[in-house]
């Protein structure tokens, strides 16, 4: 039997995480796209990040972005501050409410693990925690469909002939 193409990680209850096996690609060349904003519309597996954005085409650790959103079909702004930006490592930011969206990246011979992270444990907003209200709203349901989807939209990205 083969492995499955994205497998979801043990975690809190308060994290989403997964990760997938690229073969024949680098770190680099995941990273190259995972940290330009620019670009995440390309591996958006939720359908709610457009390719406009305001800020850096490759932003650095404490550098901000904003990105233009849709939801539901109501479109909206977000700023995102990026919190870690390791090259061919790492790349995460996040959102004002203080949940984040990572992506790592860990060479494996000629393949490369990447895994993505929602990380709602810090979110707050007026100091009461967000995770459950997140939780109610569909938020995790939304999101582990998403990772998924962003996870396996790699593979069509990075695949060989």
């Amino acid at each position: 039997m083969s492995e499955p193409l994205v497998r979801f990680l043990p975690t809190s209850r308060d994290v989403i995480s997964a990760e997938t096996t690229l073969s024949g690609t680098s770190a680099a060349e995941v990273y190259e796209l995972v940290s330009q904003p620019r670009r995440h519309h390309e591996l958006d597996g939720a359908g709610t990040v457009r390719h406009q954005v305001r800020g850096p085409e490759r932003p650095g650790e404490g550098e901000a972005t904003t990105q233009f959103m849709r939801l539901y079909g109501i479109p909206y702004t977000i700023t995102a501050h990026v919190v870690r930006a390791e090259r061919d490592r790492a790349f995460a930011w996040r959102m004002p409410t203080g949940h984040t969206w990572a992506w790592e990246m860990e060479p494996a011979g000629d393949d490369v693990v990447v895994r993505e992270t929602f990380d709602a444990s810090g979110a707050r907003a007026l100091g009461l925690p967000l995770a459950r209200a997140f939780r109610l709203g569909g938020a995790f349901r939304r999101n582990r469909e998403g990772i998924a989807r962003s996870l396996a939209a790699l593979h069509r990205t990075f695949a060989r002939p």
